[in-house]
């Protein structure tokens, strides 16, 4: 009876032991990272090297999507595997049901140590994690606050920066080395209002950035959604809160930026100050980094003072978006620079070689391309998301895959890969077919997406809709009631709604049936619709 009670201990200590075999994971995401800003995607806009890395040694999915194109509802899919109608969080103001399981709670159970820094933009008390510091809700860029289990706590420094510092402060002091991990680094980057640091945002405002092809388009080809967003960058971006124009400048020359108030189905007010420049600048700035910061937003606000006036409405387009793109774009190359101090922490201490790492956004996001920036839409750029997975021995490095997946299927995705038992009502499929080549056994072909946050900023209105490889089929209710179909394989800038189109008719008749079968999978329904109608 002794000897097998010592060959009982002695196992029990082999399994929680570094000879555990079950990966660590960890899990990075960046907020409204749009794909086109990383150069494994495309490199027309920046270079993006250490994310790249996870590409180059994993894989890169290419249709990779969310299911709701919104920060707050995207999280809560991530966390609880279930689509919004399900999980409850179906807008940014829609409250979470903290009573539902996520899947760091299953981690936590099965013995994990695990840990959440950076951004998680709902709830103060993040459940399942061991150890957290995280933003409250948005946060800010400079000398941020963070919420922690001992209260809360400012450190001065860049957001990204300091994410980074508290994760490897982390893995560096606080890593129980007899479990394995799962890490949630979150980034607040690139989130509109878009501060760079003090360095990138002197060296990204001498870049210049090509222009995408749709900038001017006029929504000709599309229906009543598209021309009556507010998300134009010439006519809806903020000169003082996006383009860092001063608010005095903008006064002096005579522009009037009214404050916007939407009010929303339940009499809810969101107000927008479109001269915030103050809050998340002026107000936290310290006497170290503002000469830095001062010395480009001079010569951001003499630019604008002489050239303004000058300028006729395509040339103002212009350069907003020149504005933007240096901005944005300044402080993805921050990411970048950070997502490489981890990996190669990773990689120096030998834990690279039993860790799934992960390389996501909370969505896509629009880069100009119609004009606008935000997100929010099924179209492409806002629905797509970047998914970028390395896993040393299981996913071969330098593979490309184009299947429909979401973040609806990251936390069965985790689970598997941790050999922990999802729950039934997780809605995913796991991606691990996909990441260790059994690609014949991946079933599905088509993804379905919901989008409920209206009326309010921004006002994209309410639809949802079925996207296939080749087609992507949409239906917008509430204060309208409009259908169109994409042919993304012929027109994948999505410049022409072919609903109506004869030679399409097939197809809809197809989809449609389809998107059907795909709202009773996923049991949503109109009542639902009419239930979220607030």
């Amino acid at each position: 009876m002794k000897k097998f009670l010592l060959f009982f201990i002695l196992l029990l200590m082999f399994s929680c032991s570094d000879n555990d075999k079950r990966p660590n994971i960890l899990f990075i995401m960046s907020d409204d990272h749009a794909y086109q800003a990383i150069s494994a995607y495309d490199d027309k806009l920046i270079q993006t090297p250490n994310i790249d890395r996870i590409a180059d040694e994993g894989i890169l999915f290419t249709n990779a999507c969310v299911t709701n194109s919104i920060c707050a509802p995207s999280r809560a899919v991530i966390l609880t595997g279930k689509h919004s109608h399900l999980n409850g969080k179906i807008d940014n103001h829609a409250k979470f049901d903290t009573t539902q399981v996520t899947f760091p709670q299953l981690f936590q159970k099965a013995g994990y140590q695990t840990a959440m820094f950076g951004k998680l933009h709902f709830g103060n008390n993040p459940k399942g994690v061991d150890d957290f510091l995280i933003l409250p809700g948005q946060g800010n860029y400079i000398n941020p606050l963070f919420i922690g289990k001992d209260g809360d706590t400012l450190i001065n420094g860049y957001v990204t920066d300091v994410i980074t510092d508290v994760t490897l402060d982390w893995f560096e002091k606080k890593r129980d080395k007899e479990k394995p991990f799962m890490m949630m680094y979150l980034h607040k980057a690139p989130h509109r209002p878009w501060w760079p640091s003090t360095e990138k945002f002197a060296e990204f405002y001498e870049k210049e950035f090509p222009e995408p092809e749709t900038l001017f388009d006029d929504y000709s080809g599309r229906g009543t959604a598209a021309k009556s967003a507010e998300m134009n960058i010439l006519t809806h971006m903020r000169y003082s809160h996006d383009s860092k124009v001063r608010p005095e400048t903008v006064k002096e020359m005579g522009k009037v930026e009214p404050e916007i108030v939407y009010i929303r189905g339940d009499g809810t007010q969101i107000r927008e100050n479109p001269n915030d420049f103050h809050g998340p600048y002026t107000k936290r700035v310290n006497d170290e980094q503002k000469p830095k910061y001062e010395e480009v937003i001079d010569k951001i606000n003499e630019d604008f003072r002489t050239n303004w006036p000058k300028m006729n409405d395509k040339e103002k387009m212009r350069w907003k978006y020149q504005r933007y793109m240096q901005d944005y774009l300044a402080t993805i190359s921050s990411i970048d620079d950070n997502v490489g101090r981890v990996l190669d922490y990773l990689e120096d201490t030998g834990l690279d070689e039993n860790t799934l790492v992960v390389y996501t956004s909370d969505q896509g996001f629009y880069l100009g391309e119609h004009g606008w920036f935000d997100k929010r839409f099924i179209y492409n750029e806002s629905f797509k998301t970047p998914l970028l997975i390395k896993w040393p021995n299981k996913i071969m490095p330098g593979t490309t895959n184009e299947e429909m997946v979401q973040n609806l299927d990251f936390a069965q995705t985790f689970l598997e890969a941790a050999m922990i038992d999802a729950p039934d009502d997780m809605q995913g499929e796991s991606l691990i077919p996909l990441l260790t080549g059994k690609t014949d056994t991946w079933k599905r072909d088509a993804v379905y997406y919901h989008y409920y946050e209206y009326p309010s900023v921004h006002m994209a209105k309410r639809h949802y809709g079925i996207v296939n490889k080749e087609f992507k089929l949409v239906k917008f209710y509430f204060d309208v009631e409009e259908w169109e179909l994409y042919d993304r394989l012929n027109d994948p800038n999505e410049m022409t709604n072919v609903y109506n189109d004869p030679a399409y008719s097939e197809i809809v008749k197809d989809l449609k049936v389809k998107l059907a079968d795909l709202r009773v999978k996923y049991k949503d329904s109109e009542e639902l619709d009419k239930q979220f109608l607030y």
